[in-house]
């Protein structure tokens, strides 16, 4: 039980070391996201570039799929330091239940310059209706939205985003729950939104061990979607909230995750029990809120002591998202 307790609150840190770096969602990126989107992330590099306490924590806790869109991008001959102003993530599942993904970069470039960085490897597109598509990789290719956007992803990540820009399939306009949840919180520095299989995997992610209690097993069906935002006044401030289908359903988790950080409190180095005393967790109603917050002093020891490195799913062995 004691290994258990360890892994709710390795698993509790573990969500601002997995967090996204997200801006407000452009509408050329909404016109290619499918209704039926797991999670979406948004990327406004100019407010990351403009703060050191963000540009300090992105350093530390950047995840795999941002460093690979990153490496992508220069493959490309697109600065991500330098050219690009925002990026959108989306992941979604296909009709044989298999998790995709697309990125959805815009900035200072043109397609000019990328196309003559194409024509210099002899890259030969394939028409996808009025789409090029160019293979950049064994694993990802991209086409251009309009002169400053392009759009990543693997061939069937790509063809279903530009069937939802195409009206062939439903697009994000039509998913109200997560229009609504991006429009309560797309002001913030940072934000995601999930639905409810993107916030079970996300909670799984979190509880490791924990996942396989008879205690959440009973609560993992009843999570319905979930949200979280980050912004940087004066050091960082995290808020994460999970739908429940019941006030029960939001106490009970509420009470698990509570069991994990008061267990981690006695057996914690200093600077974890500085992360943990500003972290809070409660129920409101059908509703879990777990709250962390930190002053810019109190970051800067945390990210000296490489705490958020150390808590990301690279160093605990987890997945970013379950497959």
């Amino acid at each position: 039980m004691a290994r258990i307790k360890m892994k709710i609150t390795a698993g509790v840190l573990a969500l601002m070391g997995t967090m996204a770096w997200a801006s407000p969602i452009s509408s050329v990126a909404k016109t290619v996201i499918p209704s039926e989107a797991q999670q979406i992330i948004s990327v406004d590099y100019r407010t990351v570039r403009s703060s050191d306490t963000a540009l300090a924590l992105k350093a530390q806790a950047l995840p795999d799929n941002l460093k690979e869109f990153e490496s992508a991008l220069k493959d490309v001959n697109i600065d991500p330091d330098k050219d690009v102003e925002s990026v959108t993530f989306a992941s979604f599942r296909d009709n044989k239940g298999g998790l995709n993904m697309i990125g959805v970069a815009s900035g200072s470039f043109s397609s000019k310059t990328v196309l003559k960085k194409l024509a210099m490897k002899a890259e030969k597109p394939v028409k996808y209706r009025d789409s090029s598509l160019y293979a950049i990789s064994s694993k990802m290719g991209m086409t251009f939205l309009d002169d400053n956007t392009l759009l990543f992803g693997n061939d069937n990540a790509l063809r279903a985003a530009l069937n939802a820009r195409d009206g062939l399939t439903a697009g994000l306009d039509s998913n109200q729950e997560l229009t609504e949840m991006i429009g309560s919180i797309e002001k913030a520095t940072v934000w995601s939104v999930l639905n409810q299989r993107g916030s079970q995997d996300m909670l799984g992610l979190a509880l490791g061990d924990a996942r396989k209690l008879p205690d959440y097993l009973s609560i993992e069906p009843r999570v319905l979607s979930s949200h979280y935002a980050m912004n940087f006044a004066n050091g960082v401030k995290f808020d994460l909230h999970v739908v429940t289908s019941d006030t029960q359903t939001s106490s009970d988790l509420s009470s698990l995750l509570k069991m994990g950080v008061l267990y981690k409190k006695v057996t914690s180095t200093p600077v974890q029990k500085t992360a943990l005393d500003n972290m809070t967790v409660k129920s409101d109603r059908s509703e879990l809120q777990m709250q962390f917050k930190a002053d810019r002093n109190q970051l800067q020891s945390l990210l000296r002591s490489k705490f958020f490195a150390t808590v990301s799913p690279a160093a605990t062995g987890q997945r970013e998202q379950n497959q």
